[in-house]
């Protein structure tokens, strides 16, 4: 018992000796590459005769040439010394944890654990190869990262388990349900995506609009039909799923929003007539489907971004095919685009009393951001209990700052009038002044 503390110290000693040992190698490593980098550049030093000037001239064009080189060998040195230090601060982390050492909780960041291969990369932060910049008011790069992230680090790390510049895993419902826990945006990869077998080329704008592709256009790892007949086919088949009949273009998708039955049901062309010709020219669908929407304001040139996410199906892969374009983004997500630039805002059921009421007020507010004065947000069936429409939602919608340009109420009956359900639709405008 009395030689346990001295055979503690001695391990102790040991383990600093080998993280001592590990660091003076990688020193000396890089300090002989900068001087083998160096010798070379020195000897490689052309010889100037100065009574000769197109020698002259012939030298510093060489030299030029060389120290451009050098440049980009520097560069390269550069890059490969920080690889370097991040893999010995992670040996060193190992070490540490073999050795029962303790990180401070200051020192993870937020983080459960040590951060360690790919993850460790991915979230960084990394010097800037220049230094400090005033854009970036520091000297570091931080990827962005969703800060729920910190919370998932298994997950993540799973997520970030895979072989550099090889495939990437077949994990596609895994990192979507990340996204929902709110680890969104996820980190960056450096992996291919799997690509489809027999790929071929899309038909061809604008017959795409109304077409549906070929199943070879897409990998069908991730749900449970097989191939575009089945997804086609589902409106009439059993069960739940989201956006059911989604995918059958020749069905109630054909003639959405063609028609304006002035109550829930709003015409495109009669929501476009508030407007002077010409002035709604790009929007956005929140939680569009399979972008419906889109195609049908494509037809009257007005480009939509269409949000959706891959519920048991590949909704942006059948957007993307049909010639417009799909933006794999959550309800929670911040809109991606500047203050004050977009023509009209869109969304049909997404956004309802699912959504707590805090996070529908930002998720308003956000909207109302984005859209430019005179800018048209387009609630499309926004559903509720009948006892919450003017206690509730009517307050937080009247809140926002939007004027009231169609405001149509009308009961929910396809799960029975007893369940008091309602729908509403409205079309609001952003402000001038």
């Amino acid at each position: 018992m009395e030689d346990h503390p001295r055979r503690h110290g001695q391990q102790q000693q040991s383990a600093i000796g080998s993280k001592l040992k590990i660091l003076l190698l990688v020193i000396s490593t890089n300090i002989v590459s900068i001087y083998l980098f160096s010798a070379s550049s020195l000897e490689s030093a052309p010889r100037i005769h100065l009574w000769d000037s197109e020698a002259l001239l012939r030298e510093l064009s060489s030299t030029r040439h060389k120290l451009s080189a050098s440049e980009k060998q520097l560069a390269d040195l550069h890059r490969r010394l920080s690889t370097s230090n991040t893999l010995l601060e992670a040996l060193l982390d190992e070490l540490g944890k073999a050795h029962g050492d303790k990180t401070p909780p200051e020192d993870l960041d937020g983080w459960q654990n040590v951060l360690s291969g790919e993850l460790k990369l991915a979230v960084g932060p990394h010097k800037l190869p220049l230094g400090f910049t005033a854009n970036l008011g520091t000297d570091e790069l931080y990827p962005t990262l969703g800060s729920p992230c910190r919370r998932f680090q298994a997950e993540l790390t799973e997520y970030m388990s895979y072989e550099v510049g090889k495939d990437c895993p077949s994990d596609d419902i895994f990192a979507q349900r990340l996204m929902l826990k709110g680890c969104e945006p996820l980190p960056r990869r450096r992996c291919h995506p799997k690509s489809p077998d027999g790929y071929v080329e899309p038909t061809p704008f604008p017959a795409s609009l109304w077409t549906i592709p070929p199943d070879t256009s897409i990998v069908w790892d991730a749900y449970s039909c097989k191939n575009y007949s089945c997804l086609v086919h589902r409106g009439k088949a059993k069960g739940s799923y989201d956006c059911k009949d989604c995918f059958d273009l020749n069905g109630r998708e054909k003639v959405r929003w063609l028609g304006d039955n002035g109550n829930l049901d709003f015409g495109i062309d009669s929501v476009l007539g508030t407007k002077p010709p010409g002035t709604v020219r790009i929007g956005l669908d929140i939680g569009g489907g399979t972008a419906t929407f889109a195609a049908r304001m494509r037809e009257r040139n007005i480009t939509i971004v269409t949000s959706t996410m891959n519920f048991d199906g590949p909704f942006n892969s059948f957007i993307a095919s049909r010639g417009l374009v799909p933006m794999h983004i959550s309800i929670a997500h911040r809109l991606p685009f500047f203050d004050n630039t977009l023509d009209i805002v869109h969304s049909m059921h997404v956004l309802s009393n699912w959504i707590p009421d805090i996070v529908l007020e930002f998720a308003l507010y956000d909207i109302y951001r984005v859209l430019r004065p005179g800018g048209l947000f387009w609630l499309d069936h926004f559903f509720c209990l009948g006892t919450q429409m003017n206690t509730r939602y009517l307050p937080i919608f009247s809140s926002i700052g939007f004027k009231k340009l169609r405001w149509n109420t009308a009961r929910k009956l396809d799960r029975g009038i007893e369940m008091d359900e309602w729908y509403m639709s409205a079309l609001l405008e952003k402000p001038m002044t």
